[in-house]
């Protein structure tokens, strides 16, 4: 084969290729544009202004359409009825009753990250420092303080020590009170120094105590934390992404324990006693809970159907008995407001 010859035959090759994946990506664009089109609208109904003054349920709508990733709010006594969707577009989400926090990741040429805080007419109000895939955000009950965790290497939690996380305590005002993985970190009477510590999943006490999952060295903690001391303290292993209940009595949390790398089972620790209850709850759920009141914890769950970019928001009783149910049919990121 002569010179000419080879190059005739390298740039057919090269145009099949071109014209190959052109193609893929016009029938993958095509075929989420027909799902989409396909997809069964979801009620719509509200005045966003009252439902902020009723107890309700914030979150990340993932019903297929033109309001996919919107934040929405339904009442919540009729939580999976006709929700009300605001101008926000979030990958997590949670609120109180004055204002609310959003992390969100713009996909481009060059992704960038943002976390916003919006008040009560879901108004921007102030942006936060963010920097990795958004993960986990809460705000305190008061409404004062909110943390923010990112993956900046890696994107599971499944095997710890082969991602780095950064959380980051806030004050609403725009103040930030400092990266928590930096705080002093003390598990059974010694200080943990290793470069693989990482921090994540802050849940807030008050306006200076908190608690959140350590790691390092392949194992988790619950840890107690002060933001003005910069100290976090372990308190028991195998936790992470905890959540406290309403009464500041238990905190409910996912575990690993034997299951397969990158499986959790929900379970319940009482801070006074120890003791553990493990929920009804068998799926895997990689999330960090909510609690609906004193007695329900909710959570986010994706479809089980192959390719499905949707997930729902179920619930289960807290002390271990009952079965798990739905509360929001396509949802995610619950967050619990009660005025």
């Amino acid at each position: 084969m002569t010179l000419r010859s080879r190059v005739i035959a390298l740039v057919v090759i090269l145009l099949v290729a071109v014209l190959g994946a052109g193609g893929y990506v016009w029938q993958t664009r095509a075929s989420q544009a027909r799902t989409i089109a396909e997809a069964v609208p979801v009620a719509t109904a509200g005045d966003l202004a009252g439902l902020r003054n009723q107890p309700h349920v914030v979150f990340r709508s993932t019903a297929l359409g033109a309001e996919y990733g919107r934040v929405a709010v339904v009442p919540l006594s009729a939580p999976d009825g006709p929700r009300a969707f605001t101008p926000a577009s979030c990958d997590r989400v949670h609120a109180t009753a004055t204002d609310a926090i959003c992390l969100a990741a713009s996909r481009g040429l060059v992704t960038t990250y943002q976390a916003l805080l919006l008040d009560a007419s879901w108004n921007r109000t102030n942006e936060l420092p963010l920097t990795g895939l958004p993960s986990r955000t809460r705000l305190s009950r008061d409404g004062t303080l909110v943390a923010t965790t990112t993956f900046v290497f890696g994107d599971s939690y499944a095997n710890p020590g082969q991602f780095s996380t950064r959380t980051v305590v806030s004050r609403t005002t725009g103040e930030v009170i400092g990266d928590i993985e930096k705080f002093t970190l003390t598990v059974e009477g010694k200080v943990v120094t290793a470069s693989d510590k990482n921090m994540w999943g802050v849940t807030f006490v008050d306006d200076d105590g908190f608690y959140a999952t350590a790691a390092s060295g392949g194992r988790t903690w619950l840890v107690r934390g002060s933001l003005s001391a910069r100290t976090v303290t372990a308190l028991r292993g195998d936790v992470e992404c905890p959540s406290l209940s309403p009464d500041g009595t238990r905190v409910a949390f996912k575990k690993h324990g034997d299951l397969p790398s990158g499986r959790w089972r929900l379970a319940v620790h009482d801070l006074k006693t120890g003791a553990e209850t493990l929920l009804a709850e068998t799926n895997s759920v990689d999330d960090q809970v909510e609690w609906l009141d004193d007695d329900t914890i909710v959570y986010g769950l994706p479809r089980e159907t192959a390719g499905s970019a949707s997930s729902d928001v179920w619930q289960v009783p807290a002390d271990g008995t009952g079965q798990p149910r739905i509360l929001i049919r396509d949802a995610w990121s619950p967050a619990i407001v009660r005025p």
